[in-house]
């Protein structure tokens, strides 16, 4: 009796590992609900309901026609569920929405609200489904490592942007902007949200530092001369070659006729 009733108050061996299983689920779960609620938080704790009406009332004469009243799109654009305040700050800020026409990407043109504006729908967008936020002012302040952000840029950006920011083409009638001139917020917000073909790049591919640090990079070389003289538009040997074959050719075929009518 006491060898059986030993043998049925014992363990099974897999206990320990279904144990583990599910408090690993359990602690997985809370985690994300709370990672969720402190992003959803930070992103209109600063905002006032009147905001967000304001905001509401915008979206809806401005941009549902596309995306539709409750962000979930339409035929004519994308949904905005989960693209947070910040990319309503970009595209908007730069003027790239609302779209004046349907082309292969969105153009930049004049931007067409107030900050005020701006900044009421992005809080209505942010309202409705959370996503990534407006950045902080001190990663703006292009005051980080501008060797360590040349670097990054280098392996993450240059290859369509242009080692010095000068944009190019890409395929299908497409674009990588000229990051001249751009302000600090919206190169952060590009990289955060990924417009047009550009990739994300969330916290865990570059950190809001290293952002900070591709910033200062593009504003050095941006307010300071180019040690080369001129820059031929920063297009590389492509621009100097043909400057050299026109300009270089003309001069010695100059030399040569005078030569020739000097000798007559």
């Amino acid at each position: 009796m006491a060898r059986t009733s030993r043998k049925a108050g014992r363990r099974h061996p897999l206990a320990t590992v279904v144990l583990i299983a599910i408090g690993l689920v359990v602690t997985g779960g809370g985690y994300a609900l709370f990672s969720n609620t402190s992003s959803a938080s930070a992103d209109t704790s600063s905002t006032s309901q009147e905001t967000i009406d304001e905001g509401q009332k915008l979206f809806a004469a401005n941009c549902a026609t596309c995306h539709g009243l409750s962000l979930e799109g339409t035929d004519n654009g994308p949904a905005l569920l989960g693209v947070g305040s910040a990319a309503v700050d970009f595209q908007v800020g730069t003027g790239r929405m609302p779209m004046a026409m349907q082309g292969p990407q969105a153009m930049e043109k004049p931007v067409q609200f107030t900050d005020d504006q701006i900044a009421a729908l992005a809080a209505y967008v942010s309202s409705l489904s959370p996503g990534p936020s407006i950045p902080d002012e001190s990663l703006l302040q292009a005051d980080g490592d501008a060797t360590h952000g040349g670097e990054l840029f280098r392996i993450n950006c240059a290859m369509c942007h242009n080692v010095a920011g000068a944009g190019g083409a890409l395929t299908e009638g497409k674009f990588a902007p000229e990051l001249t001139g751009v302000l600090p917020q919206h190169i952060y917000e590009a990289m955060l949200t990924g417009p047009q073909n550009m990739p994300v790049f969330n916290d865990n591919n570059i950190s809001p530092e290293d952002k900070r640090d591709i910033i200062t990079y593009l504003k050095y070389i941006q307010n300071n001369p180019s040690p080369g003289g001129f820059e031929l538009g920063n297009l590389g040997p492509v621009a100097e070659g043909l400057f050299i074959w026109i300009f270089g050719l003309a001069a010695v075929i100059g030399i040569m006729v005078w030569l020739t009518a000097k000798s007559n």
